[in-house]
């Protein structure tokens, strides 16, 4: 039996229908997952099989029909949509396929977003954000805009702010799939080196096999359901 103390994630019997009918989507089919601190995790499996709805159901961002998804003990399903946002805000990175970057802000000005959501000052979270970006090999960049930067940097721009705020939990869909084999290992070192210092937990969607070997557990999804964990 696991540790329920060393668990960043537990969801049980989670289903997810969308639609009605004869036009209904069956997306989740109970799915129970476990995901512990400190560990990264590769979500596998083909489009369509429900990764992107399970990650979304743990990040907060979508509710299950039935069952129940526990995030550091808390049931965010239950919240307020209000203290759900904060929640989300505080405890919670993402690292989107996309990058996601707004085009008019410098790449420091981006990576500071999530601290002024927290109502951080200016000064503090653009402070921050210089320290990640550093981090992550971008200091000489920081008053360059999106579209001055490679890929690979977009990219590591990207992690650099889902870990600005020092969430416990940073989810990753396809964070590799745009960025050739060396930079897509490089990203992928740099998440683990992030998430291992302070029990994080990351959960990383991909289709790309060039990176399964960075895992610590690799779960496998097939129409709705784990069919390998």
């Amino acid at each position: 039996m696991n540790d329920q103390s060393q668990i960043a994630v537990s969801c049980r019997k989670l289903t997810k229908t969308y639609g009605e009918g004869s036009t209904a989507v069956v997306a989740l089919r109970g799915v129970d997952l476990d995901v512990k601190k400190g560990e990264l995790l590769m979500m596998v499996g083909p489009s369509g099989c429900g990764k992107t709805t399970l990650i979304s159901i743990v990040a907060a961002i979508l509710n299950q029909d039935e069952g129940e998804c526990l995030v550091f003990g808390h049931d965010l399903s239950n919240l307020p949509d209000l203290e759900k946002t904060a929640y989300r805000g505080k405890n919670i990175g993402f690292v989107f396929q996309a990058f996601n970057l707004i085009p008019m802000l410098t790449i420091q000005e981006n990576v500071s977003v999530p601290l002024l959501l927290l109502n951080k000052s200016m000064n503090e979270a653009l402070d921050a954000a210089a320290h990640i970006l550093e981090r992550v090999g971008l200091k000489e960049k920081m008053k360059q805009h999106p579209n001055q930067l490679s890929g690979g940097q977009q990219q590591r721009v990207a992690i650099a702010r889902a870990f600005v705020h020092n969430p416990l939990l940073v989810v990753c869909d396809e964070p590799t799939s745009a960025l050739d084999h060396k930079t897509g290992q490089n990203v992928v070192e740099l998440l683990r080196e992030i998430v291992a210092e302070k029990d994080r937990a990351l959960i990383v969607v991909t289709h790309d096999s060039r990176i399964f070997e960075y895992a610590d557990r690799i779960v496998k999804m097939d129409d709705g359901r784990i069919v390998e964990s």
